[in-house]
């Protein structure tokens, strides 16, 4: 896990100064989950956080449940714990979905707030192939307009935010962060046999790179030719 994190974090410094560099800011979609949680708090930590222009990195979710930012199911809350709460981050710099709102005007009102095409956006992926909160046969899967939408479902079951594959596969960068043995068969079904009910695969960025990090365990049914062994 430690290896995995230190990996997202050299990827996020490194999109950071290119996207400053271009644009003069870094617009960036952080993911959920348990995953994710040490690389932000690496990302929080020197001397990793000290090359990092904070005023001028943007951070944004994919995905959130509709709970307050107290709850332990918030994403925003998480993040907060182990990232923004240790880092020097202009508070009109972070952007949580609003999950206080009614699911429909929350996503209306982020709809307005992130950008048209997100310098990164961090990914995770379920055991059933979803990824943010765009789940197995939700109509969300064949949204084309949109680009934040209401959905119900995942553990807890209960009203989340979630962007869309139009504002996915528009990124310039698209990571997928991926760890445990119990993930393995499903990055498999992803990434080699291209499962097309899966909503995983339906992450195809038009333009920007779409990259895989994987801790040992995730990969362990990959074939040799795939990961490059």
């Amino acid at each position: 896990m430690e290896a995995l994190a230190e990996e997202g974090v050299r990827f996020f410094t490194e999109v950071v100064e290119g996207a400053v560099e271009a644009r003069g800011r870094c617009m960036v979609a952080l993911s959920g989950g348990s995953t994710p949680r040490k690389m932000h708090a690496l990302l929080a930590q020197k001397p990793y956080c000290s090359g990092i222009p904070w005023s001028k990195v943007h951070l944004c979710w994919g995905d959130e449940r509709c709970v307050s930012a107290d709850s332990r199911w918030s994403n925003y809350g998480r993040a907060r714990e182990d990232l923004l709460d240790n880092i020097d981050i202009p508070i009109g710099n972070v952007h949580p979905m609003p999950g206080h709102l009614l699911p429909e005007e929350g996503a209306l009102r982020y709809e307005k707030e992130i950008p048209e095409a997100f310098d990164l956006v961090f990914l995770g992926l379920g055991a059933d192939g979803h990824t943010a909160s765009l789940f197995p046969d939700h109509s969300a899967l064949e949204e084309r307009k949109r680009r934040v939408v209401p959905v119900t479902g995942g553990d807890p079951d209960v009203p989340r935010l979630t962007i869309t594959f139009p504002v996915i596969n528009k990124a310039r960068n698209v990571v997928f962060l991926v760890s445990g043995k119990e993930k393995a068969e499903m990055v498999k079904s992803v990434i080699e046999d291209h499962e097309p009910h899966l909503p995983a695969s339906h992450v195809l960025p038009a333009s920007g790179s779409l990259t895989w990090m994987l801790d040992r365990e995730a990969a362990t049914l990959l074939s040799k030719e795939t990961i490059g062994a």
